[in-house]
């Protein structure tokens, strides 16, 4: 599909943490009119329901292709408790604060895929399987987070939202970058189930 802030999605590939993202420009207000689809909310739906239904295939294939030790010693070597997606918490009840939480998390997991795929075509650049599953999960992100934007801007008028990102595994080692991305993804697994049964019922016809 097209995106309509080419720009925003761009500057969601950098891994910074604690940038404000401007979906326009400063003092500019939402392009209602020429924003959303007429079926923004089924598609925003049809990802989350996606992305869920994929995140366990997505990591066990990761592990399997990053072989031994993380194969056999994954509950040790790619415990998540060190990585931090944007705070989520049940008791956010209304529309407004679920939309702004969620898009928060799938900027942050967008950018956390763009680190993940650049460290596996270095690490692993003949595993196309896993290859292509991290660029059709960054595909449904993206598209997600274009579904999100239009939301925000056509229901809120928000179209600033502060966004912290994980630290980018660049400088690391080979071992560290393949648990760095374990980590994230299985974080992940866990992340995006309960993100699903909170953000779907939010995501009724307008």
């Amino acid at each position: 599909g097209v995106f309509p802030f080419v720009a925003l999605l761009l500057l969601q590939r950098r891994l910074v943490a604690g940038r404000a993202l401007l979906v326009n420009g400063p003092g500019a207000g939402c392009p209602i009119n020429s924003l959303c689809r007429s079926n923004v909310y089924e598609q925003t739906r049809k990802q989350v329901a996606l992305l869920n239904a994929t995140a366990q295939d997505l990591f066990s294939l990761y592990l399997k292709c990053q072989g031994e030790p993380f194969s056999s010693e994954s509950d040790k070597l790619c415990n998540p408790n060190g990585i931090f997606f944007p705070d989520f918490h049940e008791n956010r009840t209304s529309e407004k604060e679920v939309m702004v939480a969620m898009y928060k998390l799938f900027a942050f997991l967008n950018a956390s895929l763009g680190n993940i795929t650049r460290d596996q075509q270095e690490l692993n650049p003949t595993a196309k399987e896993l290859l292509d599953r991290l660029h059709n999960t960054t595909k449904t992100t993206r598209g997600l987070i274009s579904n999100l934007t239009c939301l925000l801007c056509k229901n809120y008028n928000i179209f600033h939202v502060d966004v912290r990102y994980g630290l980018s595994s660049k400088d690391k080692n080979a071992f560290k970058k393949k648990q760095q991305g374990c980590q994230v993804l299985r974080k992940y697994v866990q992340v995006i189930s309960h993100a699903a049964r909170i953000l779907l019922p939010h995501l009724g016809p307008a």
